[in-house]
């Protein structure tokens, strides 16, 4: 009942919705980074983990065995119970297809239950998502959303995606805004995390003659773009949003909820407070801890983000299409029609 299935096999089916993908890691490793679209059935928690590992260390390997087995046992009913409620078709996978994923498959063949097992697990996989990265060759056309903070160009993205056009949305992947604000309200994803959801959105826009995604710098937060994506986003179509500065300043608002987050917004402001001229800096920093966050979000960007943006603003290789709008709406509107003109 139990089958070993390679990296491609595996995705292949996952993709075709015939597979459930089940990480048997601890709660822990699978919050660090695991295949995306997998569900977490642990063997052993954090702690149980923890201690198994220490018994190996300091005592024996069959002592270590041993321990394992004795909590296995005790937790067995539950675990099995997890996944008679799964679909048809699973797969398990532990770090590198050792005993904890071969664990599972031989407990749930014994019970009757077909599942995979992933062979080299999450190694193996990471291993073919920064292969397949390295010798990647983009073949749609990048389209570059870019215009100043504020602009809603995230936004812009999704209400794109929710139309059926593929987007590349990176902010998304990397659960980060790209400014130093960018972390509020979010949890921010880890280059492994990033490379793998993004591995997965390129390869499902290969066919398609176009491609749009932000103009974003190579960092993300905590994640990096490849340089082959940067190198396409310089050498993509740039479509440059102009918006009213009060829609600006009401959508950053919108977007980052300040007063949810009163204390993150001050403490990333006080990263940045040295940048901007002494007077401009405390005005800004009052309006902050007096939850004026309009006047906070317009000096910010009159002072900060504005003239940084005019001055670093991406050279491209063809000059931009500039769309003056007044909301996110309005340049979704005007996005479609130029795409329309463009292929």
């Amino acid at each position: 009942m139990q089958q070993d299935i390679t990296v491609q096999e595996l995705l292949r089916l996952h993709q075709e919705r015939e597979l459930t993908l089940v990480d048997v890691r601890s709660p822990g490793e699978f919050k660090e980074f695991t295949i995306p679209g997998s569900l977490n059935i642990p063997l052993f928690d954090d702690g149980e983990r923890a201690e198994i590992g220490t018994t190996y260390k300091q005592v024996s390997i069959e002592a270590a065995k041993q321990r394992g087995l004795e909590i296995v046992s005790a937790k067995l009913p539950a675990f099995i119970r997890e996944f008679q409620a799964l679909g048809k078709n699973k797969a398990v996978f532990c770090w590198r297809g050792g005993m904890r994923s071969r664990t599972s498959a031989t407990m749930l063949s014994l019970m009757g239950i077909r599942a995979y097992r992933l062979t080299g697990g999450i190694r193996a996989y990471r291993q073919w998502v920064v292969q397949t990265l390295e010798s990647f060759e983009l073949k749609p056309k990048v389209v570059v959303i870019a215009g100043h903070t504020g602009t809603g160009k995230s936004l812009i993205l999704r209400k794109l995606a929710e139309r059926g056009y593929p987007v590349l949305d990176l902010e998304r992947m990397a659960g980060h805004r790209g400014s130093i604000f960018g972390q509020i309200g979010l949890t921010s994803n880890n280059q492994k995390t990033f490379e793998s959801l993004l591995v997965h959105e390129l390869l499902s826009y290969q066919d398609r003659p176009f491609v749009l995604m932000e103009a974003e710098s190579r960092r993300i937060g905590r994640a990096v773009m490849p340089n082959f994506l940067a190198e396409a986003k310089t050498s993509g179509i740039p479509i440059r949003i102009e918006v009213p500065l009060e829609e600006r300043i009401r959508h950053i608002v919108q977007e980052y909820r300040p007063k949810d987050h009163a204390d993150a917004c001050l403490a990333a402001f006080r990263q940045i407070r040295r940048r901007l001229h002494t007077p401009v800096a405390a005005q800004i920093e009052r309006h902050l801890l007096e939850h004026e966050f309009e006047d906070a979000a317009r000096l910010l960007l009159e002072y900060y983000y504005d003239p940084r943006y005019e001055h670093a603003e991406e050279r491209y290789t063809t000059e931009p299409i500039r769309l003056r709008v007044r909301h996110a709406d309005e340049a979704v509107q005007r996005i479609e029609q130029e795409l329309k003109r463009l292929f």
